[in-house]
């Protein structure tokens, strides 16, 4: 009598202690390429986001008395799965909001996700302007940059009268977002051709071929905008063939990862624009980012490192809004128009797509035999004021 009794006691306190355990706990999805084409990129945003979850919390990784648990998944960067895996973390694992992805595809595909669970899907580092444009629904929120700052951004070094203008980029949503944003933000130069191949390309020779053939023949500035993301990008194929010395003809791209930037080695004097570079901003939010990461890991943190830092930071800041709530409604209201402190600078959600306002960096390639890669020096900052970022969704 006395063992059952016990027995049944013990069943009721695991009972009791798993509810009480959830409700002290916080739990964050992060679904990114662990995998796939895009694995560089999907790495540095968890080592960023864990990093940034740690600094926002002063090291406790608790907000409102409560536990902050990560979960990750690993979509491999197939829309598919992302999806399921989206699907697994809201019923299964019954998290309180989501994280990611990498790929612009991807996103795409778990969008309508968290609208069925009703549950925020904070992306980061995906770029497409599909994804806060007219693919968007309220639980999408994005701390990464879009395809329209991108593209205005970057237009800044080249949009002038008698430039021509031919665009190389990847056939997915990235590159056609991308081009579509870059043609939008060109007031005065013009677009002659517009070159897109397989995100597996590695032969670039009809391609560039085709880029060539439409810009060498045209009088004044010829320019080519390159928009990649991940495998292998086609810097190393532009330089070796020479492309200002013989029909002068230069090369545009943004920001990259650190190893993708050792090709921009070639192109000295290049001009971008990037949301981030870890010598660039002079906050305290990254000075406290690259200290970090040079203790852990003995280099600078990259491009996806801060981007992962910045979501951790927005959603430290909204928690800490509503000590610890995690009611969707609630959270919602609170990252509407809230700014919040970050590596790149100070961001703020906008209200009307919840596609996160922020700085952008006009830069200028300097080869520098103390870095491998070509380091962009700062031309200016470009202020999210200064930023006619439009607003593509149907709310």
């Amino acid at each position: 009598m006395q063992r059952r009794t016990l027995i049944a006691l013990a069943a009721l306190a695991a009972a009791v202690s798993a509810p009480a355990l959830a409700q002290s706990q916080i739990k964050i999805a992060h679904v990114y390429s662990k995998t796939g084409p895009l694995e560089a990129y999907g790495k540095q945003t968890q080592t960023g986001l864990m990093m940034g979850l740690n600094y926002a919390t002063g090291g406790t990784m608790t907000v409102g008395g409560k536990k902050i648990v990560v979960i990750e998944k690993d979509d491999q960067g197939k829309p598919d799965v992302g999806k399921s895996l989206l699907a697994a973390a809201y019923a299964d694992d019954k998290v309180d909001l989501a994280v990611g992805p990498t790929s612009s595809g991807v996103a795409l595909a778990m969008l309508p996700v968290a609208e069925e669970y009703k549950k925020i899907l904070l992306v980061e580092p995906a770029v497409a302007d599909s994804i806060t444009g007219d693919k968007w629904n309220k639980y999408i929120f994005r701390t990464g940059r879009n395809s329209s700052q991108d593209a205005i951004a970057n237009a800044v070094a080249m949009d002038k009268d008698g430039v021509s203008v031919a665009t190389l980029a990847q056939d997915y949503a990235f590159g056609r977002d991308g081009v579509k944003a870059f043609k939008d933000a060109l007031k005065k130069a013009k677009i002659v051709h517009e070159e897109y191949l397989p995100q597996t390309t590695t032969d670039f020779t009809a391609g560039i071929q085709r880029v060539v053939d439409a810009l060498k023949d045209k009088p004044g500035r010829k320019a080519i905008e390159v928009i990649w993301a991940g495998g292998t990008p086609p810097f190393n194929a532009l330089a070796a063939l020479d492309l200002k010395k013989r029909y002068g003809i230069e090369v545009f791209t943004g920001g990259n990862i650190l190893p993708a930037m050792v090709s921009y080695k070639n192109f000295p004097g290049m001009e971008g624009a990037a949301y981030y570079y870890f010598g660039i901003p002079k906050n305290p939010v990254n000075e406290a980012l690259v200290s970090a990461h040079y203790k852990e890991f003995k280099a600078p943190p990259d491009f996806f490192t801060a981007g992962g830092f910045s979501a951790a930071m927005a959603i430290v800041t909204a928690l800490k809004a509503t000590g610890g709530d995690t009611n969707t409604n609630k959270l919602i209201k609170t990252m509407e128009g809230m700014s919040f402190d970050t590596p790149k600078g100070k961001m703020t959600f906008r209200k009307e797509d919840h596609q996160a306002m922020q700085s952008m960096y006009h830069f200028k390639i300097k080869v520098d035999p103390a870095f491998e890669w070509g380091v962009p020096e700062l031309v200016r900052e470009i202020k999210p004021e200064e930023m006619d970022v439009p607003i593509r969704n149907k709310r």
